[in-house]
């Protein structure tokens, strides 16, 4: 069992009828994505053709930004907005796609990028998984 599984087991006041599984998944796939994100654009700017992927580098940030926000709000039951946690989903599904689509276009020259883009792609699943959930 990992921590956050943990801690929502020991929730005091339930998840206002939240899938658990799926709020647990969305957690660690958006962990998982900021941190390959930043990772990512690390290596772009290391790359010798680093030119070429300042845009990647920037969308992999932006998205790590947005990643990070929501693996944060998504976990705070307490005084849940419904309407914000939604938004802020689909504004990560929709960051996501963006990461995913730019390191799609690098990712035959450059592992780093394909790595990143599946990561992407598994953390806007679980979104939109956690998003059907959400009231």
């Amino acid at each position: 069992m990992t921590d956050i599984a943990a801690m929502l087991d020991a929730y005091p006041a339930g998840l206002n009828g939240i899938d658990q599984d799926a709020l647990i998944l969305c957690v660690q796939e958006c962990h998982n994505c900021a941190q390959t994100c930043v990772a990512c654009a690390d290596a772009c700017l290391r790359e010798p053709d680093r030119a070429d992927l300042t845009r990647c580098a920037g969308v992999a940030l932006i998205c790590a930004d947005i990643v990070d926000v929501t693996s944060r709000t998504v976990v705070r039951v307490s005084g849940y907005d419904g309407a914000v946690v939604r938004s802020l989903l689909q504004t990560c599904v929709e960051a996501c796609r963006a990461c995913y689509e730019e390191c799609r276009r690098h990712a035959l020259n450059h592992e780093h990028c394909r790595i990143c883009g599946d990561a992407c792609h598994r953390c806007a699943h679980a979104c939109r998984e956690l998003l059907a959930t959400v009231r």
